[in-house]
């Protein structure tokens, strides 16, 4: 059944950015020239390769074309207060989404098949708001940093002899706590933490058949039991050489970062603040609206 959702008005990234999103970002900016050397040498280069693959190769969604999927990112961007990007599906055996920002430019974003043909729509406009999350951060300039690293370490095994090992270190390390941020703008596009963590455990183990019979109770249960890993130095010790050369944050541990945000107070008082906000505005124009 479908739930009306607050109209996020007015939303700020640092709304809901996550700390460790903001401490990362925050290392990031100290490093001289990397903000520049991206957005004037690399993002020009790269924003033309992107761009070019997803015309060739990529189609194009709008009111003529999957405007099933049209409707989800426009609802989504709605709700978090953003104008929507070019969204392009492309086939692709391996579920996945990807987002390129460059401040000044068309951004877009890319979902592939397979994640659309195991996820439900609301779960499918989940991961649209997550990306939107990379927009509404602001997330591109690095972004587009660390896209071009994963590009790289696709087509150059030995990459890491090439770029500055520090460099490949911070730039993971802050993609993997920028998604924490952009699974909250999920949360609060879709307004119920089951269906984020539901996304997760399918990009865990999930299929077009197997989908429907996992049970997010027992993902949320394995969660907790992934915690108790960490109460061992051992523990720790392996969970960050198991994650330190990861993109992204074991799904686990991003089920459980949602589960804690949803029950938090920060969470509910956002909602409210800004639905208090809505329906003041609305009230002004004579009218009351709500996806």
């Amino acid at each position: 059944m479908y739930i009306p959702k607050t109209l996020l008005i007015g939303l700020k990234a640092d709304d809901f950015r996550h700390p460790l999103d903001f401490q990362a970002t925050q290392a990031l900016k100290q490093m001289p020239g990397l903000d520049i050397a991206v957005r004037n040498l690399l993002g020009p280069v790269a924003e033309q390769f992107f761009y070019l693959n997803n015309i060739a190769s990529s189609v194009l969604v709008g009111e003529q074309q999957l405007p099933h999927l049209h409707k989800l990112l426009l609802e989504a961007c709605s709700v978090l207060d953003l104008e929507p990007p070019q969204l392009y599906i492309q086939q692709n055996p391996i579920p996945n989404a990807y987002t390129f920002a460059m401040r000044g430019k068309q951004p877009f974003m890319v979902i592939h098949t397979s994640l659309i043909e195991m996820l439900t729509p609301e779960e499918i406009q989940a991961v649209m708001a997550h990306e939107l999350g990379h927009l509404k951060c602001d997330h591109g300039v690095y972004l587009t940093l660390a896209n071009l690293l994963v590009l790289a370490a696709g087509l150059l095994p030995n990459w890491g002899t090439i770029l500055a090992q520090s460099l490949q270190e911070r730039m993971l390390e802050w993609l993997r706590c920028a998604e924490f941020s952009c699974d909250r703008a999920a949360l609060l596009a879709v307004q119920d933490p089951r269906v984020v963590m539901s996304v997760l455990m399918k990009l865990s183990g999930g299929s077009p058949t197997l989908s429907p019979l996992l049970n997010l109770d027992a993902f949320i249960e394995q969660a907790r039991a992934y915690d108790e890993i960490s109460k061992t130095e051992l523990g720790e010790m392996l969970k960050a050489a198991q994650t330190q050369q990861l993109t992204h944050p074991v799904p686990v541990l991003r089920a459980r970062e949602i589960d804690r945000w949803a029950s938090s107070q920060e969470y509910q008082t956002l909602l409210e603040k800004r639905k208090k906000e809505y329906n003041q505005k609305t009230e002004k124009m004579g009218g009351w609206r709500n996806w």
